[in-house]
């Protein structure tokens, strides 16, 4: 008799199969997609590093870009004082280097004749 209740139907077994597949996918929404996305914005930035850029690594040392090669990025620590770095080690731009302003076509006035 309590084997025939205990089983009760087919609906009572596909429940916890259903909670297993809706915690799977609660975790990949909360958990594994924001930290891919993570991944990549870091990814980005640091292949747009540039000469001049102020960066701090993840050691939480400050400094300015003076060169960007493949695999590394030469940073300047103090006046004179450089350092190579991958790419990776570096955690976020501080202040990105300003690009040379676009020079600006001005006519020149013509001279006043009298």
């Amino acid at each position: 008799m309590l084997y025939a209740a205990a089983s009760g139907g087919g609906a009572g077994g596909l429940t916890p199969i259903l909670m297993i597949a809706l915690l799977f996918v609660v975790m990949y929404f909360m958990m594994i997609r924001p930290q891919q996305k993570r991944r990549r914005e870091a990814e980005q930035m640091q292949s747009a590093l540039a000469p001049g850029d102020e960066v701090v690594t993840i050691g939480g040392l400050h400094g300015t870009v003076t060169a960007v090669e493949d695999e590394t990025v030469l940073l300047e620590v103090a006046p004179g004082v450089q350092t190579r770095y991958a790419r990776p080690a570096v955690a976020r731009v501080i202040k990105r280097a300003e690009a040379p302003a676009a020079e600006t076509i001005t006519e020149e006035a013509e001279p006043v004749k009298e």
